[in-house]
């Protein structure tokens, strides 16, 4: 089979190795730098097992800066651009897809296009409406940022929104390019697979934003939180797992897709779902508000990054933190090693870190490191079990 891969972020590069173990794959990008780096057999993102496959410099796998070149010829056309949420429109911006549906249609309309960017409920049967000479197909995406293609390697489940012959071969092809045995896939209609990709992600918003939830609570109470959360564990119904406090989740899925969800529930009666997005920013504001009670006049952030292994800080709490520092009139200072410039958003980046721990009288980071064990005393963090 040839492929091609529209987007080289996290899912379209995760896919694209995934995929170019047994076919011929062509990735192309607006960004001439990552195309670049795939030629190069570089990783443009932090993935340890993206970093690995690249480095066997795999022959079947490369990029191109035009677009009809990579899309010459292929079977499958994956579209994995991303679709930011507008918080004026309430809903997800969706342009970059429709565009790569709309030109797919007009010049390579033999090709099945598989969409793997997060869409809202409903939008794969309005692309295949507009489009009707064109195969579409929705195949939602289960990634953790660095662990994207051991995600892929090992799925959880693999789903295909269509019940097509063309459905059954790309399922086919993932569960060929996967590692793991005996994988679940499952076929059903694109409305509810995109409903599942919406569904999950916002759980795991809301399990995530129970437990620093209770933690504020055991916070401002004086109590144990890490106790409690080993109480609360235990029960077999819970788990011990994701259960870590945090300031709050952020990243790549969970901000847009929870806001996304809620869109989609107008005129459907709720209140769960909203109260997820809200606790987000309630936590938010109350890590600020501790931090505030220790009256600093310099405080550190140490890292940007919200996850260990990750290169990307897009939408994370702690940006939101930054600002309401600010807004008190509190001088922030950044420190994140992979920033290149001096200045990130107004912020002045340090880039020594003995200078930054020696300027900071308060230091906060979402994940405790072995950096910081000599500067405890200075360090805020919900950070209570040392894992993700």
């Amino acid at each position: 089979m040839k492929i091609a891969v529209s987007g080289i972020g996290y899912v379209g590069l995760a896919n694209a190795c995934l995929l170019s173990k047994n076919n011929e794959v062509c990735l192309f990008d607006i960004s001439q730098k990552r195309i670049d780096d795939i030629n190069n057999y570089t990783s443009p993102i932090k993935d340890e097992y993206i970093e690995k496959y690249l480095n066997t410099k795999p022959s079947s796998l490369h990029a191109a800066n035009d677009r009809s070149e990579a899309f010459k010829d292929a079977d499958f056309i994956i579209i994995a651009t991303p679709t930011n949420y507008d918080d004026e429109k309430n809903y997800f911006d969706t342009s970059s897809v429709e565009e790569n549906i709309a030109y797919i249609s007009k010049n390579f309309s033999s090709a099945v296009a598989v969409i793997k960017s997060t869409i809202p409920v409903g939008f794969t049967a309005r692309m295949r409406s507009e489009y009707p000479n064109l195969k579409i197909l929705f195949s939602p995406e289960f990634l953790r940022e660095g662990k994207a293609l051991y995600d892929n390697l090992y799925p959880s489940r693999i789903i295909v929104g269509d019940t097509s012959v063309e459905a059954k071969k790309f399922a086919e092809l993932l569960k060929q390019g996967a590692e793991k045995k005996d994988i679940e896939v499952l076929f059903m209609q694109s409305t509810e697979a995109e409903a599942v990709k919406l569904f999950s992600n916002t759980y795991l918003a809301l399990r995530v934003a129970y437990f620093n939830e209770l933690d504020t609570y055991a916070e401002l109470r004086g109590l144990d939180t890490a106790s409690i959360i080993k109480g609360v564990s235990l029960d077999p119904r819970i788990g011990d797992f994701y259960n870590n406090p945090s300031f709050g989740y952020g990243g790549y899925c969970l901000p847009k897709d929870t806001k996304q969800l809620r869109a989609n529930y107008k005129d459907v009666p709720e209140n769960l779902i909203t109260a997820i997005v809200e606790s987000n920013d309630t936590r938010k504001a109350h890590i600020t508000d501790m931090i505030l009670e220790k009256k600093p006049s310099c405080v550190g952030v140490y890292r940007l990054t919200m996850k260990e292994g990750s290169d990307n800080f897009r939408a994370s709490a702690i940006q939101s933190i930054m600002m309401g520092l600010r807004a008190h009139g509190v001088k922030v200072l950044v420190y994140e090693p992979t920033l290149s410039t001096n200045d990130f958003n107004g912020y002045e980046v340090c880039k020594s870190l003995d200078v930054f721990k020696s300027s900071c009288d308060v230091i906060v980071t979402n994940r405790m490191s072995d950096e910081l064990k000599d500067v405890t005393s200075k360090v805020y963090t919900r950070d209570l079990f040392r894992k993700d």
